[in-house]
């Protein structure tokens, strides 16, 4: 675990939950202007970190994660982004590469098409994946659970 993911679960055992919530938007400074504007390559990297801060951060997202396990691998379909997101016994791990086996796989066209598929509603997922942004393999229900925390992150940031 780096230094910063150590300080943040340091202070997430001894900081109220409410302040904890304040102190988030600091740490996801890139993940609030991906979406705020148009989306960029660098949105799938703001997310997964800014998902990693708020895991660290916040003891009541992190319940969102307890006793889930599963590799999700994004990744575009030219492969010039990608990305490994590793959730095992109550914590998240991001890897800069796409891993070859996984639990989940999503390939996007673009980063825009990553963004309106994970941070749809339920019912807007399967409209967004039918009209051909994201393509998913795998276990559907561990998409649903990431779009959840997903938008969750979104709703704490003040952005959703």
């Amino acid at each position: 675990m780096g230094v910063r993911r150590s300080a943040l679960r340091a202070a997430s055992r001894v900081l109220p939950e409410r302040m904890q919530d304040s102190l988030l938007p600091g740490f996801c400074g890139d993940l609030k202007r991906e979406l705020g504007e148009t989306a960029t390559d660098q949105f799938l990297q703001a997310l997964l970190l800014g998902m990693d801060a708020a895991f660290a951060l916040s003891g009541e997202y992190r319940k969102n994660i307890e006793g889930f396990r599963a590799v999700f691998v994004f990744r575009t379909r030219n492969d010039d982004v990608g990305a490994t997101a590793v959730f095992q016994d109550g914590d998240m791990r991001v890897e800069f590469e796409p891993r070859d086996s996984f639990d989940t796989r999503l390939t996007f066209k673009d980063a825009e098409g990553l963004r309106a598929s994970l941070l749809a509603g339920d019912e807007d997922l399967l409209n967004t994946m039918l009209t051909n942004p994201v393509e998913a393999e795998g276990n559907l229900s561990n998409l649903y659970r990431f779009g959840f925390l997903a938008k969750e992150l979104t709703l704490r940031l003040g952005v959703g």
